[in-house]
């Protein structure tokens, strides 16, 4: 049961797909192949304990220059989707606007670089917290970034008349969103020195993250999946998801106080705060586990999947009873999934399983499996 991260590859969580142009994408299999598994889903969501097995899809191009261009990443997505019926699973995949890290962060007037075969990066700096909060800024819907991503969802749309799943695009916590924006050398230390700024600017930075997720909300209508982007979603489920990342920079005595308000308040208005962090972030699983309306929280927990993963122990413990779902992503082989699973899973746990079995045979074996360590 080796567990290791592969550095060859381009991306350890992504499956080889062919694309499908949108015309010849049976939209309406899809479709009810999707709500079957919702079934599943909204059952799961209600109950206080139980398993989920999400075989997730994700496509390497389109986490690099594709993203970029409409046409190729709904191409790309409908391949992967159209594959993913072909692997057991409990959570239906779903089509996704993404447009790179830093969306909430064009607001403030950045806009991204783009790097020949890569994912686009937040060009620019904010010297300080004080700098940002004094300068102008607008809706995200305003920006070039805004406008191309919510183009980019009435494409979708378009294309599927509606009757694909999908979620919002990928956004940032307001934490992730400033900690992208403002010098690093400064940022953390305003934590300390500037408190105030700071308060000022992950209240800003949530109010303009709450009016472009609604924008966007209104916009997919009945198509909507929660909690989106790199969550297991469903119709079925509720709350918005943020990658918090930056987290693992900051102590629990400043991350608490300073950076769970803004991100708790974005997600409540859309149903509850749903969080993500690649790395470990063990050290504060607890308390995360108790931030008050919290329905889901990710994390990798194999070297395979990220090489800072989360150890296993202690999950259980911290999120058994809480009524808080994780999202456990596991890159690895039927035993070292099962074994991660042994551990993570206890009587009053709600757990998603986030596979990338390479077959359809191994994961039929993977799903045999989780299913019945969580009985």
């Amino acid at each position: 049961m080796k567990d290791t991260f592969n550095t060859s590859l381009a991306d350890s969580q992504a499956t080889t797909v062919q694309p499908i142009a949108p015309e010849k994408f049976d939209r309406v299999r899809y479709a009810e192949y999707a709500a079957q598994l919702d079934e599943r889903c909204k059952a799961f969501w209600q109950a206080d304990e139980g398993v989920l097995v999400y075989r997730r899809m994700r496509v390497k191009e389109v986490f690099a220059e594709d993203c970029r261009d409409r046409e190729k990443s709904l191409a790309w997505q409908l391949g992967a989707l159209e594959q993913s019926m072909r692997f057991e699973a409990d959570v239906p995949n779903f089509l996704e606007p993404w447009y790179g890290l830093g969306t909430v962060a064009a607001a403030y007037g950045f806009d991204y670089r783009w790097e020949p075969g890569l994912a686009p990066a937040v060009d620019g700096k904010f010297g300080s917290t004080a700098e940002l909060v004094a300068a102008p800024y607008k809706a995200v819907a305003e920006t070039p970034i805004g406008r191309h991503t919510l183009e980019m969802v009435e494409y979708f749309l378009d294309k599927t008349k509606g009757e694909v799943p999908m979620s919002y695009c990928d956004v940032q916590s307001p934490l992730n969103t400033l900690s992208n924006i403002i010098d690093s050398n400064q940022f953390y230390l305003d934590f300390y020195l500037d408190p105030d700024s700071m308060t000022a600017a992950m209240e800003r930075t949530a109010d303009l993250l709450i009016d472009f997720t609604e924008a966007q909300r209104r916009l997919i209508g009945s198509a909507l999946v929660k909690p989106g982007h790199g969550f297991a979603s469903s119709r079925m489920f509720d709350g918005l998801g943020m990658s918090d990342d930056s987290v693992t920079m900051l102590s629990p005595d400043l991350y608490f106080p300073m950076a769970v308000p803004a991100m708790k308040r974005a997600g409540d208005a859309f149903g509850g705060t749903v969080f993500h962090s690649c790395g470990n972030w063990s050290d504060k699983k607890e308390e995360i586990a108790r931030i008050e309306g919290l329905r889901m929280a990710d994390g990798a927990f194999s070297l395979a999947t990220d090489p800072g993963a989360n150890p296993t122990e202690g999950y259980a413990e911290a999120f058994a009873g809480s009524g808080a779902v994780l999202n456990a992503r596991i890159v690895g082989t039927p035993d070292l999934v099962c074994e991660k699973v042994k551990s993570l899973w206890t009587k009053g746990m709600k757990l998603i399983v986030v596979t990338y079995c390479e077959t359809p045979e191994e994961q039929a074996e993977v799903y045999r499996r989780i299913h019945e360590i969580c009985r």
